[in-house]
């Protein structure tokens, strides 16, 4: 089928659009965020197309994937087409709850009959209330990176975007005492002057500033272990690819994070010291950090595999359209 979608969230894309359908991706001269088109630091294949909005009302369409309350009214403004009316819709909700009372945040979408919400971890549909819209869960599913595991840097590594804006979200507050432990390597965007910020010197928090994927992925397997001290987040996806890779997880135990990581691959806890422990341990015995990391990407590639998600997708997608007709 022709579905059209957003390129909005540039790992969970790359995972969707490997599927076997035809993918429809709007661009515009500006490559904006409603317009950014095909991905140029990941791998994409040839059965992505670029579309402009001129070209989408005289362009066959099965289904529209939406992933911001916005784009309803733009894709019905492109198409001249009503999403969830004309052709069926499914909203992909990426996130957490942002602000208010947490526990009582209404979703966009809530009360609708027009489409159905699929979130991308059971802790985003267990906290987002969507009254009577129907809802359902597709668990993450990522491309596996080609590199393995070798840790040969006693060195901490962390993915994070935008860690100085969003401080103590992604748990930038707590690096310095893990620096204290090793030097950490820092990948994601708008990590450039982060010891600055952290008060520290460059040599012990060291920036890498949006580096393509596929060589991130080399510089991570790397490293002894991998940090994730995100507080409050969906699921990074990042993390998921650290331990395909092989890597030991140490890792807040909040969000979907406890679902992620199984015991044996890594450490899992909401006490700092517990974690601080950890990673001293994966730092000194490499050896018990190549086992830990070996559980990790079993567990990883077991539920997060791009098969399995890609065929809970064709299911969805199927029963959407079948539906709708």
């Amino acid at each position: 089928m022709n579905i059209l979608l957003w390129h909005v969230h540039g790992s969970w894309t790359t995972a969707f659009v490997h599927g076997r359908h035809h993918y429809l991706v709007p661009v515009t001269p500006d490559r904006g965020p409603y317009g950014l088109g095909r991905a140029r630091t990941y791998p994409w294949p040839d059965t992505v197309t670029e579309i402009t909005p001129d070209q989408l009302p005289h362009t066959d369409v099965d289904l529209v994937i939406l992933q911001r309350p916005e784009e309803l009214d733009l894709a019905q403004q492109w198409l001249r087409r009503r999403p969830g009316h004309d052709l069926p819709a499914i909203y992909v909700e990426h996130n957490t709850p942002k602000d208010g009372n947490v526990p009582n945040s209404r979703h966009p979408m809530a009360d609708r009959d027009d489409l159905l919400i699929a979130h991308v971890t059971g802790f985003n549909e267990l906290f987002w209330d969507t009254g009577s819209t129907r809802t359902t869960v597709v668990d993450h599913g990522i491309v596996p990176p080609r590199v393995d595991y070798s840790g040969e840097l006693d060195r901490l590594a962390v993915v994070i975007n935008e860690p100085v804006r969003r401080w103590r979200v992604t748990g930038t507050d707590l690096l310095p005492r893990f620096a204290e432990i090793a030097p950490l390597d820092v990948f994601g965007m708008k990590v450039a002057g982060l010891a600055d910020a952290l008060g520290l010197p460059p040599e012990r928090v060291v920036s890498h500033d949006d580096v393509p994927q596929a060589r991130m992925h080399e510089e991570l397997a790397r490293r002894r272990a991998y940090l994730h001290l995100c507080r409050w987040t969906s699921l990074g996806l990042s993390l998921i690819e650290a331990m395909a890779i092989g890597m030991p997880v140490v890792a807040l135990a909040t969000t979907e994070a406890v679902m992620a990581v199984p015991p044996g691959a890594g450490a899992l806890a909401t006490r700092t010291q517990t974690l601080l422990d950890a990673a001293e341990r994966f730092i000194a015995e490499p050896e018990l950090a190549r086992h830990a990391g070996a559980a990790a990407r079993t567990a990883a590639r077991d539920r997060y595999g791009l098969d399995r998600f890609l065929a809970d997708w064709d299911r969805l997608l199927e029963e959407e359209v079948c539906a709708s007709r």
